[in-house]
């Protein structure tokens, strides 16, 4: 006679081996796809082990989360399910595991690693990203991080602003903050510099162009 407890054990070690549904393979693997991993991301135990596997749980807590949030769309909008626009991980996630801003992920790594990490990081993921929908490449990020440093550290943020002016030429915002980094360390010359490629790059900017008079009377006050 078998004892019910040995039944339940043996139906779970049997569960544990038993491959999921077919049903649920597309969505498995548009999951894994979604955050840019292989199955292993999540069925990281030996199968039939019985070792937990705490990305599982976040997987099927994100989707239950998921489900709310279509829901939500669908009661804020007034759309039936079939015309509302989806939440799927790849909304989120754009191919990437963690879903972090990338002027999040070069901050925290120019904080806690230095500038020239924070440069080897942005170079590394352009090459691994650039073109794909995981992060914003565009010129914003490096000069929305430069500005973080611009009063305390001058040299860090004209660092990213001269990378950002190597893999964007025509960055005209990029010159425009980088001749304010120098006007931090009194270096009207270099600013006037960049201010003017600025202006040749988009000579409707008044706004560069004003600050370029300016710079450019100080100095004539400074010869008198």
């Amino acid at each position: 006679m078998v004892r019910n407890g040995v039944l339940v054990l043996v139906a779970v070690a049997l569960r544990a081996q038993t491959p999921p549904p077919a049903d649920l393979m597309p969505t498995m693997r548009a999951m894994a796809d979604a955050l840019g991993v292989s199955c292993n991301f999540c069925h990281s135990a030996e199968r039939g082990s019985g070792l937990p596997e705490p990305k599982k749980d976040i997987a099927r807590k994100m989707m239950a989360m998921t489900r709310d949030l279509n829901a939500t769309v669908q009661a804020a909008t007034g759309k039936p399910a079939t015309e509302a626009t989806r939440v799927q991980c790849l909304t989120c996630h754009r191919g990437v595991a963690i879903p972090e801003q990338l002027s999040d992920l070069i901050w925290r790594t120019l904080r806690e690693k230095g500038t020239a990490a924070a440069v080897a990081e942005y170079r590394d993921l352009r090459k691994r990203y650039y073109g794909h929908s995981s992060y914003d490449f565009s010129d914003d990020t490096l000069i929305g991080v430069a500005q973080k440093l611009m009063n305390s550290k001058v040299d860090d943020a004209m660092t990213l602003l001269q990378l950002n002016i190597e893999l964007n030429p025509q960055s005209e915002r990029s010159y425009v903050a980088l001749a304010y980094a120098y006007t931090r360390k009194i270096d009207d010359a270099s600013a006037i510099t960049n201010l003017e490629k600025a202006l040749e790059i988009e000579p409707g900017d008044n706004v560069a162009r004003g600050q370029l008079e300016q710079l450019k009377e100080i100095r004539r006050r400074r010869k008198q």
